[in-house]
């Protein structure tokens, strides 16, 4: 009987996706023109594509995680899920608060989900006054909910809840703003997310209620959901254009990897019409060469040759927003931009928005101290390289995914190198009202070079410096420019070498 089940859900999944306004040929990775230089082969798309020189400038981007599981607000933005698995705290809740969930499912959130005070030009003035170059809003998450206009997806956002295409506006404001406009796609797993809730009565078990996904028992996807998948992608393309996309873990299963290197090659043949450079971004099981290698919540532990990012939240708890929530401190997210940039990556930070599209002032005074930092900082982070070393320190920063909820105690001594042309800038990570020694730039590790002057950027004061057998001594001056690092910018007479 549940086979049946699937395979009627399955047939009315293909239906609608051929019975919408437009039909998308995911047999071809032509774009609309007929422009194919790249095709569905990492050896092929490695040898046509560069990773595009406004991604690498960039440093920071904005995340916005915000759907229709800020309504309930516990949690996190896997409330949908876990409200469907017996035991959980979620789950509890659920039902002491909303009722049993054959009585009220997560779809009943979508009506309260009304978004009532958005404003996407407000949300990107206060983007780009975070100093960030680029905005990744979620497109659709895990819950199938798709916060777009879309043909494929009856479940959306110009259909019911807010009644908005949320992406078209965002992608308007992002781009009025001076900001590069990039989206995020996590369609791939919405095919098992609640199948928990096949266990007990609940409204999940109404197989016409296509928000709920495929139902499978796990991450074993079919070649049918594989093509789908393919469909709803190719659709964000055409519809907005964006710069950036960026995936969760699961598009590196097997049955989807050949439909994903179908994408990328649609992708990019699409932006060569465009005239665009584009970026990917996955977790993992992709050539870095081919698109950037994201690590969630955590930081690389030493240089990557190709650009790579981390994408992390202001929540620690969270990613969308939740009662309760505790942040990270503007001083934190900052000396991991330092360290991230430092090491060839870019850092996306993730906000979580109300339901009623507010962002809580604690977010937006976050955002903006790190706005002011970059106002005095920004020529050491914006349009840097590395060098042969990302910096020196007695500090063991975290490493890894999910690691970055602690903050790690720096002192001046633990510095971060970035480079611009003749240009070195060495940032301490704290402040001394002494001096500062560089072991890294001793006579002899730059001995072809000399040193034309030193200053410390935000500040008009004097900075004293010798160049020694032990490295340069430099002098922090009376009066702090800033708060939480401090980038000395030493000017030389030649490259002192970027890391390759």
């Amino acid at each position: 009987m549940k086979k049946n089940l699937y395979a009627l859900l399955t047939i009315a999944l293909l239906i609608s996706c051929q019975s919408g306004k437009k039909s998308y040929n995911i047999d071809s990775v032509a774009s609309p023109r007929g422009t194919e230089v790249f095709q569905d082969n990492w050896q092929n798309i490695a040898e046509n594509y560069q990773f595009p020189e406004w991604f690498v400038d960039a440093k920071f981007g904005i995340f916005i995680h915000w759907g229709a599981y800020a309504v309930p607000a516990f949690g996190s933005e896997w409330y949908p899920r876990h409200m469907y698995q017996k035991g959980s705290n979620e789950n509890n809740h659920h039902i002491e608060t909303w009722g049993p969930q054959d009585k009220f499912g997560y779809k009943d959130f979508i009506p309260m989900f009304k978004a009532e005070k958005f404003d996407a030009d407000e949300w990107a003035e206060l983007f780009r006054k975070s100093g960030a170059k680029y905005v990744v809003p979620v497109a659709e998450h895990h819950d199938g909910f798709a916060m777009h206009e879309s043909d494929l997806n009856e479940w959306n956002a110009v259909k019911m809840g807010p009644k908005k295409d949320i992406l078209g506006l965002l992608k308007k404001a992002i781009e009025k703003n001076g900001l590069v406009f990039g989206l995020s796609s996590h369609r791939a797993e919405n095919a098992w997310f609640f199948n928990g809730s096949m266990e007990f009565p609940s409204d999940v078990q109404d197989m016409s209620i296509s928000l709920y996904g495929r139902r499978y028992e796990s991450e074993k996807y079919t070649e049918d959901f594989a093509r789908e998948w393919l469909a709803h992608t190719y659709e964000l393309i055409d519809k907005y254009e964006p710069k950036l996309i960026w995936f969760d873990w699961t598009v590196n299963n097997p049955v989807l990897m050949p439909y994903f290197n179908k994408f990328m090659a649609y992708y990019y043949n699409n932006a060569l019409d465009w005239k665009e450079d584009v970026v990917v971004n996955t977790k993992q099981g992709y050539p870095t060469n081919v698109q950037v290698w994201d690590m969630e919540r955590g930081k690389s532990d030493k240089m990557m040759q190709f650009p790579w990012q981390t994408d992390t939240s202001i929540g620690k708890k969270s990613w969308s927003y939740i009662d309760g929530e505790e942040n990270k401190t503007p001083a934190q997210i900052i000396h991991d931009l330092i360290d991230i940039v430092s090491k060839n990556g870019n850092l996306l930070l993730n906000i979580g928005p109300r339901a009623d599209g507010t962002i809580t002032d604690e977010q937006k005074a976050i955002l903006l101290a790190i706005g002011q930092w970059l106002d005095v900082n920004g020529e050491a982070i914006y349009g840097t390289r590395c060098w042969k070393k990302f910096g020196e320190g007695n500090a063991e920063p975290t490493k890894g995914s999910f690691s970055d909820n602690e903050a790690t105690a720096y002192t001046a001594q633990d510095i971060r190198f970035t480079t611009k042309g003749n240009d070195f800038y060495a940032i301490a990570l704290n402040w001394d009202d002494n001096s500062l020694i560089i072991k890294s730039l001793d006579k002899k590790a730059v001995a072809d070079a000399k040193i034309l002057s030193v200053s410390l950027l935000g500040s008009d004061e004097k900075i004293n410096w010798e160049q020694t057998a032990e490295g340069l001594r430099l002098s922090f001056p009376k009066n702090k420019p800033c708060e939480h690092a401090f980038a000395f910018k030493i000017s030389f007479d030649k490259k002192v070498g970027e890391h390759l």
